[in-house]
This record gives C-alpha cells, sequence and structure tokens, in this order.
C-alpha cells in the first residue's frame, strides 16, 4: 500500500484537472498490475470529481450550473460567517463527494480516454487544498 500528502497551490474558484499532479505525487502507481487508488480532499468547501478533460467549456458549464442550483446570499443560510460563497461551498462539497475512487491498471489509473480528476474550488479564495493518495493491489 501506498500513500502521499498532496498540496495543491491556491486556484481560482472553478474545476480545475489535477490528474496530471495526482499521477506525479505517487510514483509507486507504476508497481501496481492491478489495484485501486484514491484521492480524498482534506476539506469542506472543495469537491473531487471525474468528468471530460479535454474540452474546457465542460468545466465552465459545471460551475455555471452549480451556481444556479446552490446561489450565494440565500437569506435561508444560517452559516455566513466567512462570507456569501462559504455556505454555498460546503453544499457544492457535499453533492459532488470527498473521494474518488479509481482502478489502477498496468501501473496506472484506468481513466476512460475523455476522464480526468477536478478539483472543484467552490471558494473564491479557497488557498492552497490538501489531497492524500492512497493506492493499493498487487
Amino acid at each position: 500500500m501506498y500513500q502521499q500528502a498532496l498540496r495543491l497551490k491556491q486556484r481560482s474558484r472553478g474545476f480545475h484537472l489535477i490528474t496530471t499532479e495526482i499521477t506525479r505525487a505517487l510514483p509507486e502507481l507504476s508497481e501496481l498490475k492491478t489495484g485501486m487508488c484514491q484521492v480524498f480532499i482534506r476539506h469542506t468547501s472543495a469537491a473531487l470529481t471525474i468528468n471530460e478533460n479535454a474540452d474546457p467549456t465542460v468545466r465552465m458549464d459545471f460551475e455555471t450550473y452549480f451556481n444556479k442550483i446552490v446561489p450565494e446570499n440565500d437569506p435561508d443560510y444560517e452559516h455566513n460567517d466567512e462570507g456569501p460563497d462559504d455556505m454555498p461551498a460546503h453544499l457544492k462539497s457535499s453533492l459532488l463527494g470527498s473521494a474518488v475512487l479509481i482502478p489502477v491498471h498496468n501501473g496506472k489509473l484506468a481513466l476512460g480516454t475523455w476522464q480526468g480528476i477536478y478539483l472543484c474550488e467552490h471558494r473564491d479564495a479557497g488557498g492552497e487544498r490538501e489531497v492524500v493518495i492512497t493506492a493499493w493491489g498487487i
């Protein structure tokens, strides 16, 4: 079993591909013929998901959609101490999730041709983010 914490640089609000950063952070993946890799984000206002890795407009549309379904400045929110983007960020993160699980095949993540791992940054200034990458197998 292999595990590595990775600190991701601060990114703007939106959906960002981090697949390359994940694979570079855990070179031991190449030692696994068959296995699994979990990537877990250690934050409550950012999330992870897997989706389209080629067309950047998909990531823009994700941001548009989530802003529509979870708007800022909703007067019904009780938690608003950290600004208008904070509670919506928590809700968006819960909708998307804090981890992704990916098969490993012949030393590589077995993602589809058009799949990539997204960091979903829901805060205007979320700061650096930390993920924990754990891989296991034979």
